[in-house]
């Protein structure tokens, strides 16, 4: 049926964009100063998300570290932890860090794998 396709369309979009939110933790600070933490269904709701590491859907992802993030929220403990903004200020800049050394890592894996590739050109002439 044409609506029921729209709808998982609709629902599809609206679970890819919340997903991805969370790999925000001035988000997860914000929901957790509002009590969403503490409610059973959102929680429910935080645990039925986890399919989002299943290849199939974790592919259109752009924000992958929203799925570490979706991880932790099913310990109660961080979900907790949350409410402190030092805590959200803390996990903003340890994945500054993260991809600050990611991408100096990859230009430096990639700057030697460049050179390698010139001097096998350059013993095969």
């Amino acid at each position: 049926c044409a609506s029921d396709d729209t709808g998982n369309r609709l629902r599809f979009q609206l679970e890819l964009e919340f997903v991805q939110c969370l790999a925000n933790p001035n988000y997860l600070n914000f929901l957790a100063q509002r009590g969403y933490f503490k409610d059973k269904a959102f929680v429910n709701y935080l645990k039925y998300l986890l399919y989002w590491k299943e290849p199939e859907y974790a592919k259109y992802l752009k924000y992958p570290q929203c799925l570490h993030m979706l991880e932790l929220l099913q310990y109660e403990h961080f979900r907790k932890e949350l409410v402190n903004a030092q805590c959200a200020k803390f996990i903003d800049e340890q994945q500054i860090l993260h991809w600050q050394h990611y991408s100096r890592k990859r230009m430096r894996l990639q700057q030697a794998l460049a050179e390698q590739q010139q001097q096998n050109n350059a013993s095969v002439k």
